[in-house]
């Protein structure tokens, strides 16, 4: 294996840094270090749900639904992902929060990634960890 490539199971990884496989919070020498990008693998148990809606979005958004039965909110709106491959994407300065009708499996991307953009902890698991 060469140092600009990376081989991992997104299950696995997911653990170490709070679902985030790929983003600007990754150490610069890591092939998964992207400031363009970020990419989440979501486990989330039944009733999990987000402690504060997400407001003043700087970034656009795409969740794909792995497994499971998951609702995004917004403001006026809840779309629910319920059959594997459904999806929403939405944009900059959407807000919106979430909530795991059952054991759900989530694929997030997330553009640009913003470095210093987080909740702050215990808000839910959808920010990265902070910026080194």
């Amino acid at each position: 294996m060469t140092d600009d490539v990376y081989v991992g199971n997104a299950g696995e990884d997911a653990a170490l840094d709070r679902g985030w496989l790929l983003g600007h919070f990754k150490d610069a020498s890591d092939p998964r270090h992207s400031e363009d990008v970020e990419i989440k693998w979501g486990v989330h148990p039944k009733g999990d749900e987000r402690a504060h809606w997400v407001t003043g979005e700087q970034r656009t958004a795409l969740q794909v639904l792995v497994s499971g039965r998951f609702r995004v909110e917004f403001p006026g709106r809840s779309v629910v992902l319920a059959e594997q491959g459904d999806y929403v994407v939405w944009g900059r300065g959407v807000d919106h929060s979430w909530y795991a009708e059952e054991e759900s499996v989530v694929l997030t991307v997330r553009w640009p990634s913003v470095p210093g953009y987080a909740v702050e902890a215990g808000a839910g698991s959808e920010a990265p960890p902070a910026a080194n």
